[in-house]
């Protein structure tokens, strides 16, 4: 693709640069828990509307779908997805913008990835004579709450007619210099899964233990034998954290009470030790406790599976991002532990899921889902331009499966 259509580009990027900012501010003003952003979804659409770019609303709730055809629409069908929802997070920032909704917060970037997606649509809709094929602008609900948003979007098939051959989307990332994009091919996100454990027995006098079912000592042997699948059990070669955060005994100094509950996370790269490792968790779980003399009732919550990006796609986003910002300003990522909806995706669809850098310049950033969490936003002129510019070198290469 030409050099002086990337500079078109940058240029536009720059032009909306400012509204870009208002765009994100009135949204960071007005954050809205998953599955309720009903304010956001009418100012998308309000948006929309003034770019002349059609939409189907309702989307697994309050999610938008806008379609977008260049001078012809034979052609390639390319998706790009913004979130929306905001976090129960009381802010404390002091910004002049802050948060109107008490205790809501847009903690983790969802905001500038709306306000980014909208900016993305004007600058294509700028150049839609120059293009053929169909854009899908996907502005998601709910992926910070269980079941996810795109899993709600898939399941009513949303994403069917048309159907698009690749999804990109990007996220924030506190830790990257502001101007910086970040790719990593293959597994990138874990896969992640709550672990509830109820441990059962006989309470009592704590001066008596031979009179009962030790459930306090009988919960930590279990934490302290699950911790050997991920040590023994799932091959090193495969990323995995199992971690328990919450035990609950309400006893007392010399009490043991009847029940312990216990609540933890599961985490891993690969679908199919995913499932081996929850059938180890319940068959460890009951077992030890039955040595104590004890039940354990397991519930394991199916989260978010892993996200994993198409090489190709991923290799072909990562080069153009590299003619579109300099080889210098784009980086290879790391695996991260963390969980993303954005894996329902990748899934059903060749995918890639990409960080661009939001770092302030004094390093006072803050981090994703803190009260703190404060973006530069010289980084909206970069996301914007930069999905523009892969979304249009998609469309305008030939290869149709990966």
């Amino acid at each position: 693709m030409s050099t002086s259509l990337a500079d078109t580009i940058r240029q536009l990027a720059i032009q909306y640069y400012n509204d870009t900012v208002e765009l994100r501010r009135h949204l960071h003003q007005n954050p809205e828990l998953s599955f309720e952003e009903e304010t956001t979804s009418q100012f998308i659409q309000q948006q929309l509307t003034k770019l002349d770019i059609p939409f189907k609303s309702g989307v697994a709730g309050t999610g938008i779908i806008a379609t977008l055809t260049g001078k012809s629409d034979k052609g390639r069908v390319i998706g790009l997805r913004a979130d929306m929802d905001a976090l129960p997070i009381s802010e404390n920032t002091q910004l002049p913008y802050q948060s109107l909704n008490k205790g809501v917060m847009h903690a983790c970037g969802h905001d500038a990835h709306t306000a980014s997606l909208l900016a993305t649509a004007r600058i294509l809709k700028e150049l839609q004579n120059q293009w053929t094929g169909t854009l899908l602008f996907i502005f998601q609900p709910g992926e910070e709450k269980f079941p996810g948003g795109a899993s709600l979007l898939l399941k009513e098939g949303a994403l069917d007619h048309p159907r698009p051959e690749l999804i990109l989307g990007q996220h924030v990332l506190p830790e990257m210099k502001s101007g910086h994009a970040g790719f990593k091919k293959g597994m990138y996100m874990a896969s992640g899964d709550e672990v509830h454990l109820t441990i059962k027995g006989k309470g009592g006098h704590a001066a008596m233990p031979h009179n009962l079912n030790d459930t306090v000592l009988a919960a930590c042997q279990v934490v302290v034998a699950l911790q050997q699948i991920v040590s023994r059990i799932v091959p090193a070669t495969i990323p995995a954290v199992l971690s328990f955060g919450r035990i609950v005994g309400n006893g007392a100094t010399n009490v043991i009470p009847e029940k312990v509950e216990l609540s933890g996370t599961l985490r891993i790269m690969d679908e199919n030790w995913r499932a081996v490792v929850k059938d180890k968790i319940r068959h460890i779980a009951t077992t030890t406790a039955s040595s104590f003399g004890c039940q354990c009732e397991v519930d394991i919550k199916d989260g978010y599976p892993m996200v994993y990006n198409n090489e190709a796609v991923t290799g072909q986003a990562q080069k153009w991002a590299r003619e579109y910002l300099g080889d210098e300003n784009v980086e290879e990522m790391s695996l991260r532990m963390t969980a993303e909806d954005f894996g329902y995706y990748t899934r059903e669809f060749p995918c890639t899921f990409y960080r661009f850098g939001v770092k302030q310049p004094d390093g006072d950033t803050g981090g994703l889902h803190t009260p703190q969490f404060n973006l530069h936003e010289q980084s909206l002129e970069t996301s914007s331009g930069l999905m523009a510019w892969l979304a249009l070198n998609f469309l305008k290469t030939d290869q149709t499966t990966y």
